[in-house]
């Protein structure tokens, strides 16, 4: 993941969206935000791996997918730290990735202005995922929240977990979207 604290925002309000008119919209400001996100995968991803995908590679090649595979995946919580423009619009519409996902189901544990915390489902072919996640929105300008996920398939069970705080820094966003 290249940007695993934008991935978390996205995610998260992409949950928020899907969870439908049950949810109620959070108060927080528009504009510029600045979001830090710790996160952690353990596992392995269950994807199909076709057999001899890796043994068909240069030793060198092999080296340095598994090494970068094993780091990823150790657990090992990473930090990072994005920047991110909450507009009306985002707050509004559907942000799911601009489709709704039929393969998956999102209940509403709890919605109101300052708090939300929402369970989701996904059964695909040969994959399923479970998590919650939850929001809260301390004062209009400071948020935090999480996500715990657990991907399952193919043998291969991967977690991933993410905490974040933002805090908004302004009306403008300038070039950030």
């Amino acid at each position: 993941m290249r940007k695993p604290g934008l991935l978390a925002i996205v995610l998260f309000c992409s949950i928020l969206a899907w969870a439908g008119s049950t949810f109620v919209r959070p108060n927080v400001k528009v504009g510029l935000w600045e979001t830090t996100t710790t996160h952690a995968t353990s596992g392995m991803p269950p994807m199909a791996i076709p057999p001899g995908t890796l043994d068909k590679m240069p030793p060198e090649q092999r080296a340095r997918i598994e090494e970068r595979m094993k780091q990823s995946m150790s657990g090992a919580p990473k930090t990072t730290t994005t920047r991110y423009c909450m507009t009306k619009e985002k707050l509004d519409k559907d942000m799911a990735f601009g489709e709704e996902r039929p393969e998956c189901t999102r209940t509403v544990v709890s919605s109101s202005a300052t708090r939300a915390e929402i369970k989701v489902h996904c059964q695909e072919k040969e994959m399923t995922s479970d998590g919650t996640f939850t929001f809260e929105a301390l004062t209009p300008d400071s948020v935090k929240g999480n996500g715990r996920m657990v991907l399952t398939g193919h043998d291969r069970t991967m977690h991933m977990d993410f905490d974040f705080t933002s805090k908004y820094l302004g009306p403008a966003c300038g070039d950030v979207k």
